[in-house]
């Protein structure tokens, strides 16, 4: 029996079975082909697609902008200040009235019920481009270049290293154990998941054949790694206060020569971006006057290595997207 997403909607990975998961892949996959060769797939042509952006972003908007347009889609963008919701108008009504003008929504912001109220009370498909708790769209472009540089994903060793309780580590470990990818969780063991979610992951994993493990000790974490990924040391939204004591927790956990010396001999490295790995921004340059680090998460030497398959991990969200929106609005 084929996979029938139509009318779905993509909030987080836990909805997904491995199957419908792999179908997202291979449908990515036959699009960036056509991207790649100039071949046209304007097969929505005719639908519209609103963006609700509470919390701005370069790759998710413009890979939701460019998916839609390759589509054929017509693609409304709203802002923070462009949009009454929640303000002088409920989630829930909002969420009618676009559901009537709209053939889709993207919603980006912070609560995951809010993700999911516009998706209860829309009638239409709703894709999750991220909230505090999941950032499912990510994964998916993850996962392809993952079995781009490998040939596969069961059995692929994956650490992530730093805040393994933000929204990016929480939907890896969902995303590995449910296409049987061995997951570390390399961190301070306050900042693990949630253990319901870590109990979620080993629940999964035992089906798929998933190792899912978490540790403090970065020799552990990194030992045979085929793929190291961080995300930045403070997530957007979070006070500026917090970053003295996430630097303190955090650098012995930055991604460096020393952890890919301990990783297997053709490991990469991924970030879903942005990075301080320099400091040619604003807040690497601030941290740099307030704590003297010149690289955070990352540095700039494993930043800009080959093993970094960052920018084409960026490439893939629009790729992925495409996909996401197609198998559900087809």
């Amino acid at each position: 029996m084929g996979i029938n997403l139509r009318g779905r909607s993509f909030l987080k990975l836990l909805d997904f079975s491995s199957e419908e998961i792999r179908y997202l892949l291979d449908l990515s996959k036959n699009f960036k082909n056509m991207k790649m060769n100039g071949i046209e797939h304007k097969y929505l042509s005719g639908k519209n697609m609103v963006l609700l952006f509470e919390k701005t972003s370069t790759r998710t908007r413009c890979s939701f902008e460019v998916a839609g347009y390759d589509l054929g889609m017509g693609v409304t963008y709203l802002d923070p200040g462009s949009s009454q919701m929640g303000k002088k108008e409920s989630i829930e009504d909002t969420a009618r009235v676009l559901g009537r003008l709209y053939d889709c929504i993207e919603y980006r912001g912070f609560s995951q019920d809010l993700v999911q109220t516009l998706s209860d009370y829309s009638g239409v498909p709703v894709y999750n481009g991220l909230t505090d708790l999941f950032h499912p769209t990510q994964m998916i472009a993850d996962l392809l270049t993952i079995e781009e540089n490998f040939g596969r994903l069961k059995g692929i060793n994956f650490t992530y290293m730093g805040d393994a309780r933000n929204n990016v580590a929480n939907s890896l470990m969902i995303a590995c154990a449910k296409m049987g990818v061995n997951f570390t969780a390399c961190a301070p063991s306050h900042l693990f998941p949630e253990e319901w979610l870590r109990d979620e992951a080993k629940k999964i994993a035992k089906e798929t054949g998933s190792i899912i493990r978490f540790t403090e000790s970065v020799e552990e974490g990194t030992k045979d790694a085929d793929v190291i990924y961080t995300d930045i040391w403070v997530s957007m939204g979070e006070p500026d206060s917090v970053w003295e004591e996430r630097i303190n927790l955090l650098k012995p956990y930055q991604v460096n020569k020393k952890a890919f010396e301990n990783a297997s001999k053709d490991a990469i490295f991924l970030h879903c971006l942005p990075s301080f790995h320099d400091l040619k921004t604003t807040i690497g340059r601030d941290i740099h006057e307030k704590f003297g680090l010149e690289e955070m998460e990352v540095t700039n030497e494993i930043f800009e290595s080959s093993r970094s398959k960052v920018f084409d991990e960026a490439e893939n969200r629009m790729h992925t997207i495409k996909a996401v929106i197609y198998a559900t609005m087809k």
